[in-house]
């Protein structure tokens, strides 16, 4: 995926940025008599857009409507006051479900109110089809929204990860329609991080939130990309922003086998129920003819199950279909390439990763002439041959 670098982000966005940061190093030590000229700018940035009719937000996420991210970050853009907040998520876990929509089903949109200051829906659907529904007018009767959050999510979205994350894919989503977007994500380690750390997250976001919508008020927000940040696993302790590349580093995947005397249990945990149900059909289908009955014999030896059905009258046929259940398992790998801009290593390095995405995956120049030399190659060799 293409990658923009600091050149190409206005040198004021980062600026401020980089400001706001330094100014929210204690977020809630600072006392509120203290003469800070920084702090008066920024009092002044929210009267600048609390004077006019205040921007809408729509908050998304990968993980569903009742992460903890997701919550603490909705609570902190209520609490600023400087914009309204809409949230529309998955009602489950779709944290890897890529760029995924759902074709020629139904989705359930229910409300949920679980949100003080904000309107809020649930989707049964993924994270892009909560963004495409909201941005096509179904589900909010105010306009569409001015920005798009999706985050925060547990677990880091950089590196190739980006190519999986549901979160990722839902800013994707909003910028296809023109909507200025960003995704976040909390470099979760297991065993150290605490609920507290993605409130603390969600508190330094904010300022970065603030001049997002300020310059995209002031129409100068860069509008072909969209930003993935990255907050590292100690944010109460972070070094400042920084504008990174998208490390290209592969994940390291495996696929765990699940005993097969887990097959009930286990294949329905990892199964929604409509998609169990579809396979039941399906498989029932399969095993009839179109001049019988189907019945399934209720035998479990182990990874087999029997399957009868009647073909003809009077002429029962067997068979016996294996199952092998998997889950898959991501692995962490240490990142080799040691270049400090890359998004993994500013991770690593406690600062906030600032990674500006681009819509379009297109190749470099001198590699378009590459594949255009080998094409023609290809081409004329085939013909020679023939």
């Amino acid at each position: 995926m293409a990658t923009n670098t600091n050149k190409q982000l206005p040198s004021s966005l980062m600026a401020d940025l980089q400001s706001t940061l330094l100014n929210k190093t204690k977020p809630d030590c600072k006392s509120a008599s203290t003469a800070d000229p920084n702090n008066e700018k920024e009092a002044s940035s929210k009267t600048f857009l609390t004077e006019k009719k205040r921007p809408i937000v729509l908050v998304t996420n990968g993980e569903g409507i009742h992460s903890s991210g997701l919550g603490f970050l909705v609570e902190a853009l209520v609490r600023g006051g400087i914009c309204d907040v809409h949230v529309c998520a998955p009602e489950s876990d779709k944290c890897f479900s890529s760029h995924s929509i759902t074709a020629h089903e139904t989705l359930v949109a229910t409300s949920e109110e679980e949100f003080t200051g904000a309107t809020a829906f649930s989707v049964s659907g993924s994270p892009v089809d909560c963004v495409s529904l909201v941005l096509s007018g179904a589900i909010f009767s105010s306009p569409k929204p001015d920005l798009v959050i999706s985050g925060i999510e547990r677990g880091s979205n950089c590196g190739n990860l980006i190519f999986y994350s549901g979160a990722v894919a839902a800013a994707r989503e909003a910028l296809l329609y023109g909507v200025p977007s960003l995704s976040i994500s909390f470099d979760w380690k297991n065993g150290e991080s605490q609920e507290s750390d993605l409130k603390v997250a969600a508190d330094y976001c904010t300022p970065l939130i603030y001049a997002v919508i300020r310059d995209i008020e002031k129409g100068v927000f860069p509008k072909d990309y969209f930003l993935n940040i990255g907050i590292p696993s100690s944010p109460s302790t972070t070094k400042g922003f920084k504008v990174t590349k998208q490390s290209q580093q592969r994940c390291q995947k495996t696929w765990q086998v699940v005993p097969s005397n887990r097959h009930l249990s286990g294949a329905h945990q990892f199964m929604p129920t409509h998609q169990r149900i579809g396979i039941q059909l399906a498989q029932l289908s399969q095993a009839a003819s179109a001049a019988g009955a189907v019945r399934r014999v209720a035998a479990q030896r182990k990874d087999i199950e029997v399957v009868e059905s009647v073909a003809a009258p009077g002429k029962p046929e067997t068979k016996e279909v294996i199952k092998r259940l998997f889950r898959l398992e991501f692995l962490q790998k240490e990142q080799t390439n040691i270049d400090e801009d890359i998004d993994l290593n500013a991770l690593e390095n406690g600062y906030i990763c600032v990674t500006p995405l681009h819509l379009q995956w297109h190749c470099e120049p001198k590699i378009h002439d590459l594949f255009s030399n080998w094409l023609s190659s290809a081409v004329n060799g085939e013909k020679d041959s023939s």
